[in-house]
């Protein structure tokens, strides 16, 4: 067998490994060490930030299937063929928590699945709820605060969590469903996920359609009690994931739409694009579309699932976004994290990279790539050369990017004439939780009402008085049962 020489990351031979050079066998280093410093420099850096939100995550690879054409609703090529098969990489997350969280902690869990297609990479960034606790972004970074640990303490801040929800009546929905039975996934393979927010497809007539995404598990759902994980192992959905993928037994999950025309929107009385609001399927039937399954683990924790980056603007020809204020947002903010945390030639990574051609005109920052090991596919500054950098250009017949000539996304209609804040306060934010506690069985309601008793106790009564008044518009035995708890 050959041997592989041990180099410097500039591919320079090392001839020792475990002496540093000093002045005298008893004597101090010296400043010619650069091997020394190249390798103690790397160690500093080897943390990239960890995620503000969804920092605790596990990944895998794996492949949707298509069972049903939507050639009627889109043009994106990877929902036109039944039978076609589009690989998928999907990261599952706590939210709240940093790194150093339980695998079992009472938080939403992220559900974020990439999607490789032929016309690039397409995102769906959701949770394990169809809702969340907010329907206007300029909250979220206030949300997360009041979520976190308190900033003189460094310890979890019942006061806090809710305080917020006490001012935020749009959260109730939301808490209903995080408090409640199925607050705690006993496993990443036993939760359903969701896009949450409203998204769109349109097909080669203009026509445009709101879609939401459902990602139904196969595997059933299992939930824990608080009292179930005393105990677990703090790393169990990750150790649960990697062996049972190890082992062949694939998690799957059914791919659903719900679908509605523009028409219906408009005239709908619920509003469409409020994210603490579901779609009730009586009036939005559940339509399968395929099967997604995850069938491969990843060979590097690190490279893969860390330095994964998912992001609602991540779009193909025939899938758009939607009004969603919540999501109107994250189509900015996903991208600057990855910018920010891991760089901005992010895309250029092996996990992030498109599995077409990708052809631009952004130039240079740190990490911009060239083809590793023969590789090919990595485009930037060694791909483009000493080629054009701006657009339009004149090199078009030298092979310079040019415009894609597919069909456009509709014009979008706008509901009001005019650009100002609209107040959501008088919103309904309360039928939809109380109609989940009123499907709730007593096991369930009991266990809903001990879970929000646990952290409300611990609020000053300000705070107890007015979430339990906020709960009893939901419902009124919800708000009693509550009120009695905390007495």
């Amino acid at each position: 067998m050959s041997k592989t020489t041990l180099t410097t990351s500039a591919g320079a031979p090392v001839i020792d490994d475990n002496n540093s050079i000093s002045a005298g066998e008893r004597g101090p280093l010296t400043f010619d060490n650069h091997y020394l410093f190249e390798k103690l420099a790397h160690f500093n850096r080897e943390r990239i930030p960890e995620r503000v939100v969804h920092a605790r995550g596990s990944g895998a690879y794996g492949t949707f299937t298509l069972n049903k054409s939507l050639s009627d609703y889109t043009i994106a090529d990877f929902l036109q063929n039944v039978g076609d098969k589009t690989e998928v990489f999907l990261r599952f997350s706590t939210v709240g928590g940093g790194q150093d969280s339980s695998d079992y902690a009472r938080d939403p869990r992220g559900f974020a699945v990439k999607f490789y297609t032929s016309q690039g990479n397409f995102d769906v960034v959701g949770n394990n709820t169809p809702v969340f606790f907010l329907n206007d972004p300029i909250k979220f970074p206030d949300f997360i605060h009041s979520q976190k640990k308190n900033p003189r303490t460094n310890l979890p801040d019942p006061q806090a969590i809710f305080e917020f929800w006490a001012n935020h009546p749009q959260s109730l929905h939301q808490m209903t469903i995080l408090m409640s039975d199925r607050g705690i996934p006993a496993s990443y393979r036993h939760m359903h996920g969701f896009s949450s927010h409203t998204l769109s497809l349109w097909n080669d007539k203009g026509e445009r359609y709101w879609v939401k995404w459902h990602f139904k598990s196969n595997q059933g759902i299992k939930t824990l009690t608080e009292k179930e994980t005393e105990g677990l192992a703090p790393f169990g959905a990750q150790q649960d994931l990697v062996e049972s993928i190890d082992k062949g037994d694939f998690p799957s999950w059914s791919v659903k739409l719900q679908i509605m025309t523009e028409e219906q929107a408009q005239n709908y009385h619920i509003n469409p694009f409020d994210l603490t609001k579901i779609w009730p399927h009586s009036d939005f039937p559940l339509i399968e579309i395929g099967q997604l399954e995850l069938n491969r683990n990843v060979e590097n924790y690190f490279a893969e699932t860390e330095q994964s980056a998912f992001a609602p603007s991540n779009l193909v020809p025939g899938v758009g976004a939607s009004p969603d204020k919540m999501l109107q947002a994250r189509l900015l903010a996903y991208q600057d994290a990855h910018r920010y945390r891991v760089g901005v030639n992010h895309n250029q990574l092996p996990v992030n990279r498109p599995r077409c051609p990708v052809n631009h005109y952004q130039r240079d920052g740190a990490m911009a790539g060239c083809p590793m090991n023969g590789g090919s596919s990595v485009q930037a500054n060694w791909v483009q050369g000493g080629g054009a950098n701006f657009y339009p250009n004149d090199r078009a017949a030298q092979g310079a990017p040019d415009v894609s000539n597919h069909t456009p996304e509709p014009p979008l209609a706008l509901a009001g004439s005019a650009a100002t804040r609209y107040d959501q306060s008088d919103a309904d934010y309360y039928s939809q939780a109380g109609d989940l506690y009123r499907l709730m069985s007593e096991d369930q309601k009991n266990q809903l009402v001990n879970n929000i008793a646990g952290g409300l106790s611990q609020a000053d009564s300000s705070v107890q008085e007015r979430m339990v008044a906020l709960i009893s518009k939901c419902d009124s035995d919800y708000g009693s049962r509550v009120k009695a708890a905390i007495s």
